[in-house]
């Protein structure tokens, strides 16, 4: 059986003479009414033996600034947002903290926005504790924080609302070179003239600030937890650290920020995204590791993915693109 356009259009026309003839009904008389919320953010997935989990700590959508993608016209960058179905004029970055259960240690690779953030936003960022503990995740059962780099949305859920520690339990790891660039007072004081750049040198001294003991410093291509070993991708910031998870035969590569949003940055690898401090690297950066990717056919996790953020990426000429994994109710 098929419809036309003339069976769809009568369609509506009934579904909508229905509506007139209840017009005193509301949503209050409805059988269900809504509930005006979403469900907890999280999503199991196996790598070997370990039990890992996306946790989503929300999505910021924004006004598309002037320059958010540097070497390109701003219209290109709308038309781009409007193919991916973005509201008009409008850019969506998602958020997406990962937890990795070797059965020895519960790590945390990167912490997003903060719990502080979630009333400011209007629930829109800062839910990753509320999602590990709808995941029957205790805050104070995780054993490492593992940063990739020192962006706020990934450093500065380490905090809780009140400003305390939201990991009290955690030993804290950054990558060497990012430590070493942020927590430079030359570096902070060449960026006085750079808002955004005088923001995370402010955010970082302090998000960090009393909790420095508790910091430990990683080297790329290390261990740096038990099947956790750190990739070199530098250039969205000087030190930024990827990682491999392997257990078993099963591996996934955690990008971290290699890309943004996938639809812009790795549809076009090309294009420089205002968040880079280094740009050209950044560029070179994202086609060695999609290479690599894809040459490997690996499963790869992005924190700016739409959620629950996992995938493959494919040579697609001389750009990529990303074929999300099925969701596997039984992981």
């Amino acid at each position: 059986m098929s419809l036309s356009r003339r069976d769809l259009l009568a369609g509506a026309a009934v579904a909508g003479a229905a509506a007139t003839l209840s017009p005193l009904m509301s949503t209050a008389d409805a059988a269900a009414p809504t509930a005006g919320a979403q469900a907890p953010g999280f999503y199991r997935y196996k790598v070997g033996a370990y039990e890992c989990t996306s946790i989503n700590d929300g999505a910021n959508t924004f006004p598309m600034p002037d320059g958010f993608v540097k070497n390109l016209p701003k219209e290109q960058a709308l038309a781009a947002a409007e193919a991916a179905y973005m509201p008009k004029g409008m850019v969506t970055v998602p958020f997406n903290p990962q937890l990795i259960n070797t059965g020895s240690k519960l790590i945390l690779i990167d912490t997003g926005n903060g719990v502080a953030n979630l009333e400011p936003s209007k629930g829109a960022v800062g839910r990753t504790l509320q999602n590990l503990a709808a995941a029957g995740v205790d805050a104070k059962a995780i054993d490492i924080v593992l940063l990739s780099h020192l962006h706020p949305d990934h450093t500065n859920g380490i905090r809780a609302a009140d400003g305390s520690i939201a990991f009290p339990n955690a030993e804290i790891m950054v990558p060497a070179k990012d430590w070493e660039f942020w927590t430079s007072d030359e570096n902070a004081a060449k960026a006085q003239s750079n808002p955004m750049m005088k923001n995370y040198f402010a955010n970082v001294k302090k998000t960090f600030a009393g909790i420095e003991t508790k910091v430990t410093r990683y080297d790329w291509g290390k261990e740096v937890a038990p099947g956790i070993t750190s990739i070199s991708t530098p250039g969205h910031t000087p030190g930024h650290s990827s990682f491999a998870v392997a257990s078993g035969n099963s591996k996934v590569l955690i990008q971290s920020d290699v890309t943004n949003i996938p639809e812009f940055f790795l549809r076009n690898p090309d294009w420089h995204v205002l968040f880079d401090v280094d740009p050209a690297v950044a560029q070179e950066t994202r086609h060695k590791f999609y290479d690599m990717a894809a040459a490997e056919k690996a499963t790869v996790v992005g924190f700016h993915f739409t959620f629950p953020s996992i995938g493959h990426v494919e040579k697609d000429g001389s750009k990529y693109r990303l074929i999300p994994s099925a969701w596997n109710p039984t992981i």
